[in-house]
């Protein structure tokens, strides 16, 4: 695991829309897996900004979604699909057939999570993961005491992650379950980056970059990683020795 640390959010931001665009540009077919949430949505944003700046082709280019709310629907405001497609994919040229996001609302979620899983696996592999990090160390939903070797799965949401996914509400919202690519989908990939911003990240930042790899702590799995990097800013990194 590779850990770099900049000096503001700005900057890792910055950072991380180069990488998917560095990603894009030499490998043009690429399947990347992005993740929503406040950390990632600067880096959209100027991601957005630089392909349309550049006009860069993303004809053949395939986005994974990395989890959603299971039971929240796609319009919802605090959907990570409302989130992927208002922050980056309807910004730029991508057609909908390259965006292959889980829908919460099957009645099948098992099959979901098979679907996702052949799709996946037909394009050869994640080329790579942008994914962040919850207050209880997860990555995506695989809350803490998930199994390493798990693919897209459904799981019941950890006490944390249903009182701190309130915050992308407007209302009050029952959050009992999540559907999510698996960290077995993250050690596959050929990359992996981890980011996370501000001093409420660094004990958590803390246990992962210094602790011991255990499941009770999902994004520990970053260090079996063979391209895995840790990317902070300053703030987060206020607890590192």
């Amino acid at each position: 695991m590779n850990l770099k640390i900049f000096e503001s959010y700005q900057s890792l931001s910055e950072y991380t829309a180069e990488e998917i665009l560095k990603q894009i540009e030499s490998k043009p077919d690429s399947v990347i897996c992005l993740a929503a949430g406040d950390t990632p949505r600067l880096a959209y944003q100027i991601l957005a900004r630089k392909l349309n700046e550049k006009k860069t082709d993303l004809s053949k280019c395939s986005i994974i979604g990395l989890d959603e709310w299971v039971g929240i629907p796609p319009d919802n405001e605090g959907s990570c699909q409302y989130f992927l497609r208002n922050e980056l994919l309807n910004l730029v040229n991508i057609s909908a057939s390259q965006v292959h996001l889980f829908n919460a609302l099957s009645d099948d979620l098992a099959r979901e999570c098979r679907i996702m899983n052949e799709l996946i696996k037909a394009r050869n592999g994640l080329d790579l993961m942008i994914v962040g990090v919850g207050m209880n160390g997860h990555i995506g939903f695989n809350e803490p005491g998930v199994s390493f070797d798990i693919y897209s799965h459904v799981i019941d949401l950890d006490n944390t992650t249903q009182s701190v996914g309130q915050k992308y509400f407007k209302t009050k919202t029952s959050l009992n379950k999540g559907i999510t690519l698996g960290l077995k989908h993250l050690t596959e990939s050929r990359k992996a980056i981890l980011i996370a911003n501000g001093s409420k990240k660094s004990n958590v930042i803390k246990a992962i970059v210094e602790g011991p790899i255990d499941s009770g702590l999902p994004a520990t799995v970053m260090k079996t990683h063979h391209n895995g990097w840790v990317v902070i800013d300053k703030e987060a990194a206020n607890s590192l020795i």
